[in-house]
């Protein structure tokens, strides 16, 4: 890691006194969002596949598509060859369940952090705090195309904007967290996404962040930011039509059943936007115990066979194994998450079969 020294001045600074801090910074460099791309490209027939992907993303969204939207997989990725593993399994069942569900894997490779704390694959792949990000970045875009490669869509939640550049072009659905859905930041940088946008609401349970986000993101931004090459720019969105509330309850209690989707659904036709939403098994909604998200996609079925059009996805914290560990490099078990919670692939199966044969 390089410091920078402060340049040189004529006049001191006075005894006990510095004249900044950049003494105290340093920098290490990365790849431009180009060179990665160059690095590690993706082939016509995957770029056609990304485009295929997004359009079936946002024909549910739009209601041209009956299927129910199911973004599942680990809360977080440490463990690349695991999520390799985890995407082949999903694969097959993707196949068997695609008449009524469309599987799109979680593949998160940032994690917002209440205070500190490992902040994910992009930032940290070696999981010992040597922040080898230029690292990390390749094996997160690694990741993506190779579960691209299989034939499933990619979800992630985009929690650094300058991070987006390395990744989106291989994205069908993104998640702005409950933390940073309020960003002005975060709403210009939806809006010039391709691909489909749930807002989750507020941390607190409050929807109308959400609301308000939508409406931002639906209008084109110009905001300053990077080209592909690094160059500082000023960028020009045009404005992402399709966005959506992402209900994951708030201080401990749940916000997904009946009168919380209609209640969101006034909201959102009050503010004359399509009710379109998704619910978030985990989280608040399942208080935090990962083996009541089954719980919680039962009533969400339940709901949509009722009628309740709005409910066009959910959204399922999976992995290899049950439960989750202690991040202990060279100590930790194969396919189990390291931030929370996750059901296991036995479970997920069961409950992905579940929801395709009551649809049916």
């Amino acid at each position: 890691m390089t410091l920078i020294k402060p340049a040189p001045s004529d006049a001191a600074p006075a005894a006990g006194l510095a004249t900044s801090n950049d003494d105290l910074l340093g920098e290490t460099p990365l790849p431009t969002p180009q060179a990665l791309r160059q690095q590690l490209p993706l082939s016509a027939e995957l770029r056609q596949r990304v485009a295929a992907q997004r359009e079936a993303v946002k024909a549910i969204l739009d209601g041209r598509d009956q299927r129910l939207l199911v973004v599942v997989g680990p809360c977080s990725i440490h463990d690349p060859q695991a999520a390799r593993e985890y995407a082949e399994n999903l694969s097959v069942l993707a196949r068997q369940v695609e008449d009524k569900l469309l599987l799109v894997m979680r593949v998160y490779v940032e994690k917002p952090r209440t205070t500190v704390g490992w902040k994910g694959l992009a930032y940290d792949p070696h999981l010992d705090g040597s922040d080898d990000m230029a690292f990390g970045l390749a094996a997160s875009r690694a990741l993506m195309r190779d579960v691209v490669a299989l034939g499933l869509p990619v979800a992630t939640e985009l929690l650094q904007p300058m991070v987006a550049g390395y990744l989106d072009d291989l994205l069908a659905w993104t998640a702005i967290g409950a933390r940073t859905t309020e960003s002005q930041v975060h709403r210009e940088l939806a809006s010039g996404l391709a691909a489909a946008v749930g807002f989750k609401n507020a941390t607190d349970g409050g929807i109308q962040v959400a609301i308000d986000a939508i409406q931002a993101a639906a209008h084109g931004h110009r905001y300053p930011g990077l080209s592909a090459s690094g160059q500082p720019i000023l960028r020009h969105t045009p404005g992402n039509p399709h966005t959506h509330v992402v209900l994951r309850g708030g201080h401990g209690e749940p916000n997904y059943q009946v009168e919380h989707v209609a209640a969101t659904r006034r909201a959102l036709e009050a503010a004359d936007l399509v009710p379109r939403l998704m619910v978030d098994c985990s989280h608040a909604n399942s208080r935090k115990d990962h083996r009541r998200q089954s719980e919680v996609l039962l009533d969400v079925l339940d709901q949509r066979l009722a009628g309740e059009t709005a409910l066009c996805g959910v959204m399922l914290e999976s992995q290899l194994f049950e439960g989750r560990q202690p991040l202990k490099p060279g100590a930790m078990r194969r396919g189990v998450s390291v931030t929370d919670a996750c059901i296991g692939w036995e479970t997920t199966e069961h409950l992905l079969s579940l929801a395709a044969e009551r649809l049916r």
